[in-house]
């Protein structure tokens, strides 16, 4: 049924959607927001919550892609239920017409034949109750709309999401230049929640490109949250709350740290990625926090006897590239213990084969997708002196930690 529409009623129903492999590190991340009841599902996370939850979800969330308000679940047999469904909703009581709109519907085991259609039908019945009720109906606009509406069809239930955020959250406006291919910013922060990262642990991206990493990291190191340089679809909202959206505000930028450098390292072999890198970090103003510099992967040293390593090699999808990553993987495992004892790798790979060349044992492997690619998120916990010589470990020679400039 339908969302009564009085925000003042407590819970309200939300679905977080997140990059899949995610969830579970999306559920520690939405505990700290005070949500209550959160449920793993597949791509994201069901929780309830009030409006400062979602707020404050959309503004510190890192893993998240959007935030889902749920308006409405009924079981369905053809698209005129979809369309009476849709048409009882109160759409004029949350937004105007001079709102523009745009419906997204995707569905799994749905008996209906055409999305398409149902699509138009859930357009149409949201139009036509504006216009019943207020005589205007608001424009449709697929490239940039104000008000985002999702509808989910399974094989038996239809249901309605107004989307808080508008533009997906993972798009925080810092990246000014991007590589070939480059992770989505909320991959990267999962990925580092993966790790079990901290601010205080030494981190390294060999591989960094525009530097993805690198980012999330600082801005994690600096409690900085990751929307407060954007705008979220709730503002257009009519009841919208901008005294407690602004006290939000407010307390985030009051407990941001210190831009002060921090034991976050990058290098590439390219540099043009690292001017790419270099470019973000001083968009962002963390330029101080990072150090990089521009390095071959295979000559690098650890910049601290232990740390966490993280790494996302091409993945030699094009003609030519496959070898070059056969022969490159082996190397990678020779670094790794000749150099990197006492640190924790993670190497993310679409291609299951070649971290098999690495000769490592693995701790961990963790199913991920980058988009559409699946992928693996491997860990290789390099023992201090190298698991065959624990006994001799005390005598074995240790590297000179590099030399990092920002």
């Amino acid at each position: 049924m339908a969302t009564k529409i009085n925000r003042q009623e407590a819970p309200l129903h939300f679905f977080a959607p997140c990059p899949r492999g995610l969830e579970s590190a999306l559920i520690d991340e939405l505990t700290q927001f005070c949500v209550t009841s959160p449920q793993p599902a597949q791509g994201g996370v069901q929780f309830q919550g009030n409006w400062n939850t979602c707020y404050r979800a959309n503004l510190e969330s890192r893993i998240a892609s959007r935030i889902l308000w749920q308006i409405a679940t009924q079981t369905y047999r053809n698209e005129t239920d979809i369309y009476d469904i849709t048409h009882a909703i109160p759409w004029h009581e949350w937004f105007s017409t001079n709102n523009t709109i745009r419906v997204n519907l995707t569905a799994i085991k749905s008996p209906l034949r055409s999305l398409d259609y149902t699509t138009l039908k859930i357009k149409d019945a949201i139009c036509d109750k504006f216009r019943d009720i207020t005589g205007h109906r608001p424009s449709v606009n697929t490239a940039q709309p104000d008000i985002r509406i999702h509808g989910f069809l399974d094989a038996k239930k239809f249901t309605l999401y107004l989307d808080t955020s508008g533009e997906a959250l993972f798009k925080r406006g810092l990246r000014k230049k991007a590589g070939e291919a480059p992770l989505r910013e909320n991959l990267a922060a999962g990925i580092l929640r993966l790790t079990g990262w901290r601010p205080d642990v030494p981190l390294l991206d060999p591989m960094c490109g525009s530097g993805t990493f690198l980012l999330e990291a600082a801005q994690i190191a600096l409690n900085i949250a990751p929307g407060l340089e954007r705008h979220f679809a709730f503002e257009k909202f009519n009841d919208f709350d901008q005294t407690q959206w602004q006290r939000l505000k407010q307390n985030a930028i009051a407990a941001q740290l210190p831009r002060i450098a921090r034991p976050i390292y990058g290098s590439d072999l390219y540099g043009d990625a690292l001017t790419d890198a270099q470019i973000n970090l001083s968009a962002a103003g963390l330029a101080e926090t990072v150090k990089l510099k521009q390095a071959n992967i295979l000559e690098i040293s650890p910049p601290a006897s232990n740390g966490i390593l993280v790494v996302n090699p091409p993945y030699g999808v094009r003609i030519g590239e496959q070898q070059t990553m056969m022969e490159l993987y082996p190397k990678i495992g020779d670094l790794l213990k000749k150099k990197f004892s006492g640190w924790h790798a993670f190497i993310l790979s679409a291609d299951p084969a070649l971290p098999k060349l690495i000769r490592l044992s693995t701790s961990r492997r963790t199913p991920l997708f980058n988009g559409a690619l699946d992928c693996r998120l491997f860990e290789y916990k390099m023992v201090s002196g190298e698991m065959r010589k624990r006994k001799n470990a005390n005598n074995l020679h240790r590297e000179t930690p590099a030399t990092y400039n920002n």
